[in-house]
């Protein structure tokens, strides 16, 4: 009977807290498909990823082909960029990003022919495929990861010798709210997820496999049982709807129970994590010889016309996007690219969609009100929920005295970005976007240092 209760148990982590979720809007609305007009303008910024920015490989006015090369670098820790439509590179000049930045961008003129190049070639089978030969592939295709950090793949699954993995957790999560396009994949191409994960653990020998579900998505997890039933070393694992759930280093803890080290990464434990859709895009390089071109993307918020989730070419403009959806039914008060936890506000939809663009947030007048700040009322609700086991008044208080070496004493570089303990605080302190700030300072002094 224990046993029983044991196997039933839904998985989670310490504290966290229960946002509204919001998903309404798009969770049962299928995968759309959009292809650029002709004479579009297609924008591959340089930066797409964690690591080494490339460098172009194209020159203005040259031909470009579908999944041909245009951009890479030397660096181990970066990923190249493929052309997702044939056309000629109109310009390559500093354009500004879904972020905010402004890189350095390659511009394509879609002619809307779509000729493939002729690096593109099928595969029946990757029996025949070493290990390493699939990390090259993978490493070729571009893959990054498609959760929103953008950390390239073939890295994660290039682990040092002295670490030894036994356990691939598949991130099926999708915590924030607003967002669907990793339940949509998950009900519309589970077949795709479970053979990509195959791939994976054919690369990490050994190793398990786990596709790791919150319980409020019931379709998904039926449709990856039937995908993978049979199979004894692959296994869908259902966690409770929490956030941040899908956060790395707490899906390692409510997966296996084990902690992940300050300052580390799941390779420390024995475990890599990768995103649903992270899977898919290795699925069709591996058998389709397809680089990453295409993201699925949620467009949502009570000021959009039509919600949905959209499959798009990488590159392609959100105006274009937009305009797909059928427009505005209201001014937004507030754009913010990703979720409304840890997504960033824009200004100008005038920018590409790229690896790492999970959804664009366009939230009304009453969606994005956010209370006054008002002092703090040493409640601890911030300590009590922060998924880290930080103690973020304490972080603000060295914020406050621009103290940052005692920030980093306090172990604020743990900090995983996750708007917590904002979203906690009844007196809405800004805290989660003041650590944000003085950690990227303060990580960036360490990176200096290093050189």
């Amino acid at each position: 009977m224990s046993l029983k209760r044991k196997e039933e148990r839904v998985l989670t982590f310490k504290r966290g807290i229960h946002p509204n979720e919001q998903k309404q809007y798009t969770e049962n609305v299928p995968i759309n498909y959009f292809l650029p007009a002709v004479g579009s303008e297609i924008i591959f910024p340089l930066v797409m990823h964690l690591g080494a920015p490339c460098k172009p490989l194209v020159e203005k006015g040259q031909k470009v082909l579908l999944g041909e090369k245009i951009a890479d670098s030397d660096a181990f820790v970066c990923a190249p960029i493929h052309s997702s439509v044939s056309g000629i590179v109109k310009d390559i000049r500093p354009h500004l990003t879904v972020v905010g930045t402004i890189v350095n961008s390659i511009i394509v003129e879609n002619d809307g022919e779509l000729k493939e190049h002729e690096s593109i070639k099928k595969r029946d089978s990757y029996d025949d495929l070493s290990g390493e030969e699939i990390v090259k592939i993978i490493r070729e295709g571009g893959i990054v990861g498609l959760g929103g950090a953008g950390f390239p793949t073939h890295v994660k699954l290039s682990p040092p010798p002295d670490k030894k993995i036994d356990t691939v957790i598949i991130n099926g999560c999708e915590c924030e709210p607003y967002l669907t396009t990793d339940n949509r994949v998950m009900i519309e191409e589970s077949s795709r997820i479970i053979t990509g994960l195959k791939i994976i653990l054919k690369v990490i020998q050994g190793a398990r496999g786990v596709i790791a579900v919150e319980d409020n998505k019931p379709e998904a997890i039926e449709s990856l049982r039937k995908a993978c039933d049979g199979l004894s070393d692959i296994k869908v694992v259902v966690v409770k709807t929490k956030y941040p759930q899908g956060c790395e280093k707490q899906l390692v803890t409510a997966i296996t129970g084990r902690e992940v080290p300050s300052g580390g990464i799941p390779i420390d434990v024995g475990c890599i994590v990768n995103n649903v859709d992270t899977v898919i895009a290795i699925q069709r390089t591996v058998f389709r010889g397809r680089p990453l071109m295409r993201k699925v993307v949620t467009l949502t918020g009570g000021a959009i016309k039509n919600p949905g989730n959209y499959k798009v070419r990488i590159g392609t403009k959100l105006n274009d996007l937009v305009e797909l959806a059928g427009g505005f039914k209201s001014n937004p008060e507030k754009i913010v690219v990703g979720g409304p936890m840890m997504g960033v506000a824009i200004f100008d939809t005038d920018v590409p969609i790229v690896k790492t663009t999970s959804g664009v947030l366009f939230l009304t007048e009453e969606e994005a009100h956010i209370p006054p700040e008002r002092n703090c009322i040493r409640c601890g609700s911030c300590v009590e929920h922060c998924p880290t086991g930080l103690i973020p008044t304490e972080l603000n208080a060295d914020i406050l005295k621009e103290d940052g070496e005692a920030f980093v004493q306090h172990n604020g570089l743990d900090c995983i970005e996750c708007g917590s303990c904002s979203y906690i605080c009844p007196a809405k302190r800004r805290l989660a976007q003041a650590i944000r700030t003085i950690r990227r300072v303060e990580l960036a002094k360490q990176k200096n240092k290093g050189k």
